[in-house]
């Protein structure tokens, strides 16, 4: 079934792969050996950590972009229900979908969805502000290139897909690697406003922290409970509890914030960069 929505989001095929399975010898508690602050030392492939111009995630607000309205380039997505399963990998909780559970379309090139995962509080900031938890949908090419969403969540009313899966959260939050099936899952289901949204070029926001990514970030906020929140960060352990790397500099980076006057479900964007 087709819908055609947002998005642009690369990466290297290196840097793909620690997208989706990230070594865990860092983590997140201030003042520890391996907190944010420190990742660049910890191993000569994450020195980028430190050392990188276009690192992420930054603090977005209409002031620091350009602004662009009713661009004119199409991108189209692809999605369908298909057997995902739900894993603790100790630092956050990963969706991955078992079989092919559709695509979005970039200047041709067909970027496969893979996996979604939460970190909470929310990593992007908007207008200065910090929130309850940021998710981010993971989307590759068969060259390995990466297509990401993210989008932000306030404390308030319950989320529906974390609803929906609540109990299976609970099953595996003790277990390390756990993994439990979570049936059917369209990723439609994950909810996204299209009308505002933030793009810029930046960096993965774990180790290696490889710069090449360019983030899509949606404008309108989304809500999860305390309850919610409290779930997801109880599964963690070992200074993963919160998983949010501060904001980096944004070091003269273009910013370009997309409206759309008129929702559809056809949403119009411009190419701010490919390969």
């Amino acid at each position: 079934m087709k819908t055609i929505i947002l998005f642009v989001t690369f990466l290297a095929l290196s840097s793909s792969y620690l997208a989706d399975e990230t070594d865990t010898e860092f983590h997140y508690k201030p003042g520890e050996l391996a907190d944010p602050s420190k990742w660049g030392t910890i191993k000569p492939e994450w020195k980028i950590c430190g050392t990188g111009k276009k690192q992420s995630p930054i603090d977005l607000s209409p002031k620091i972009a350009r602004i662009i309205h009713n661009s004119t380039e199409i991108l189209q997505t692809y999605y369908k229900p298909v057997e995902a399963i739900l894993k603790n990998r100790g630092f956050d909780m990963k969706v991955k979908w078992e079989d092919d559970a559709g695509k979005i379309v970039i200047n041709n090139t067909d970027y496969k969805l893979i996996q979604s995962h939460w970190h909470a509080p929310s990593e992007h900031f908007l207008n200065g502000e910090k929130f309850a938890m940021e998710l981010h949908m993971v989307h590759k090419s068969a060259e390995g290139h990466l297509a990401v969403i993210g989008v932000l969540f306030r404390e308030g009313a319950p989320n529906a897909f974390i609803s929906r899966i609540m109990d299976k959260i609970n099953k595996i939050a003790d277990i390390q690697d756990g993994e439990v099936s979570i049936g059917k899952i369209d990723p439609r289901e994950f909810g996204w406003d299209l009308t505002k949204f933030y793009e810029y070029r930046g960096s993965l926001t774990t180790p290696p922290c490889t710069e090449d990514v360019m983030w899509t970030i949606i404008n309108k906020v989304g809500t999860v409970s305390s309850q919610q929140i409290d779930m997801l960060t109880d599964a963690r352990r070992g200074g993963y509890e919160m998983n949010a790397r501060p904001p980096q500099p944004l070091n003269g980076r273009l910013v370009y914030l997309n409206e759309q006057s008129t929702p559809s479900p056809t949403l119009n964007i411009p190419r701010v960069g490919q390969y």
